[in-house]
């Protein structure tokens, strides 16, 4: 038990020791070269966190050794370990040789509290240049700067992005004279099937027929319903404006599509009407009751069955205000987001092209 424990003890002292020595260590990025070429030597010190480092005294434009010069010093670069006990210190050297040798060159030396610590010799071998010593009057200019071939990965973005641009002014062009004279963008088309002009006279003449016993001014309206109905079926039938002729006009309008026969009694309907309308005669009910089987008889003469397979008409259903409002806003709101999208990809666009040429 004795042995075990002075064997850890001893263990314990050597790591701890270890621990809180000073190691100076150096390299070489490359240890070959041609003359003129650059490369790095690296100077790694780790040591306590607490203890004071004084790195070399080395300048830019130093040679380390003749024909050996430093280019350019690096920041150094510092890391803590072992929770924050100790640190690690690296500087780099940008260093070249200007003759061909192989170099040994000296050690870096450092200070920590005052005490001196080297790093190992580092060896570096410098090789010359081929010369052309058969053809030394032979002089060449210096090449010109080699240009990247052309490829369509970088600037297949660029060519979408620019056409994005495109389709969103274009968009938004559109929306804003859409905006501006109040069309809106979106109409509601249904598709409504249309009655014939015979099943809709005749709805309307089974309306009238539920009156009985007019009086005068009742019997008025009943025969202005009823020839009314007549001329609207006559109208959309034979495609003339009843409407807007007399009752002796549209029977000699009707004698060219129809015979005397039919109109026979169309021209007795439009007779009592007009002297229920005009002469202040009044109808007996039979009498009402044959005039409208005599309507109603004319208009199953006359009237042509609609095609079963033909499309039905397309109906715009009128926009109410509070619509047309809520989409005037939606384009807006589209037209500001395109003008944003825009803007922001015109500037990739550009910052990607001088990236791409300069």
């Amino acid at each position: 038990m004795k042995r075990i424990s002075v064997l850890t003890l001893a263990m314990m002292v050597f790591a701890c020791a270890a621990m809180a020595q000073v190691q100076v260590e150096a390299m070489l990025d490359s240890v070959q070269m041609f003359i003129g070429e650059q490369t790095y030597a690296t100077l790694k010190v780790t040591l306590d966190a607490k203890q004071k480092l004084e790195l070399p005294d080395i300048k830019k434009g130093q040679m380390l050794v003749p024909d050996v010069e430093v280019l350019d010093i690096m920041h150094a670069d510092t890391a803590y370990l072992n929770e924050g006990q100790r640190k690690e210190v690296v500087q780099r050297y940008l260093i070249t040789a200007w003759d061909s040798s192989l170099y040994y060159l000296p050690p870096f030396e450092v200070k920590v509290d005052g005490k001196s610590y080297s790093s190992p010799r580092m060896a570096l071998k410098v090789y010359t240049m081929d010369v052309d010593t058969l053809h030394t009057d032979r002089f060449y200019p210096p090449r010109d700067v080699m240009k990247p071939p052309f490829s369509w990965n970088d600037w297949n973005l660029i060519f979408w992005a620019s056409f994005a641009i495109i389709f969103m002014l274009l968009s938004s062009h559109i929306l804003l004279l859409r905006v501006r004279t109040g069309k809106p963008f979106v109409r509601i088309i249904r598709r409504k099937k249309k009655l014939p002009p015979h099943q809709v006279a005749i709805e309307e003449i089974e309306r009238i027929k539920q009156t009985k016993n007019l009086t005068q001014e009742e019997g008025k309206a009943y025969y202005t319903q009823l020839t009314d109905a007549l001329r609207t079926y006559i109208r959309e039938r034979y495609g003339f404006n009843a409407l807007e002729m007399t009752s002796g006009q549209i029977i000699e309008r009707l004698l060219r599509e129809n015979d005397e026969e039919s109109l026979r009694e169309l021209r007795e309907v439009f007779r009592t009407a007009d002297l229920v309308k005009f002469a202040k005669y009044i109808a007996q009910d039979n009498e009402n009751d044959a005039n409208l089987m005599a309507a109603v008889e004319y208009i199953n003469q006359t009237k042509v069955e609609p095609d079963p397979n033909a499309k039905p008409e397309p109906e715009i259903v009128k926009e109410t205000d509070h619509h047309r409002q809520n989409q005037v806003i939606a384009m807006r709101v589209v037209i500001l987001i395109f003008s944003c999208l825009s803007v922001a990809t015109l500037l990739w666009i550009l910052w990607r092209v001088c990236d791409l040429i300069i």
